[in-house]
């Protein structure tokens, strides 16, 4: 009975052992200003982007274009920081207000760059 008892602790201990080994470490690291401000600035980028984008005559323009919201904020977020900023700085100078010229300018961009990343075909198609 006693050598039973011992056998069992002793497979035990063994398989903690051998289990504990197999355990990855957690490394965590100090991130530099620059890589915190480049998150916060990417998450604004993308947020003035999505507030253009929300608008019902962009929403309704892209989906005459054929090309489906969710899509296209996937698309949107697997963009680089440049590629980001240059489309924030293009829909803001865009004017304002709803204007016919403007839908049709940044359904222009968005297709664009979807074009350029391969998400759809469509200048080939004209």
């Amino acid at each position: 009975m006693h050598n039973r008892r011992r056998n069992s602790l002793a497979a035990v201990l063994a398989a903690s052992l051998v289990t504990a080994t197999l355990q990855s470490a957690a490394y965590g690291g100090v991130i530099s200003t620059q890589q915190y401000l480049t998150t916060l600035d990417r998450e604004a980028t993308i947020a003035r982007i999505d507030a253009v984008l929300a608008r019902e005559e962009v929403r309704s323009k892209l989906e005459q274009y054929g090309v489906d919201a969710v899509a296209a904020d996937e698309r949107i977020a697997a963009l680089t920081d440049q590629e980001l900023e240059l489309l924030a700085t293009e829909l803001e100078s865009l004017p304002a207000g709803g204007d016919l010229l403007a839908v049709v300018g940044i359904a222009f961009i968005v297709l664009l760059i979807l074009e350029l990343i391969g998400v759809i075909d469509i200048f080939s198609k004209i």
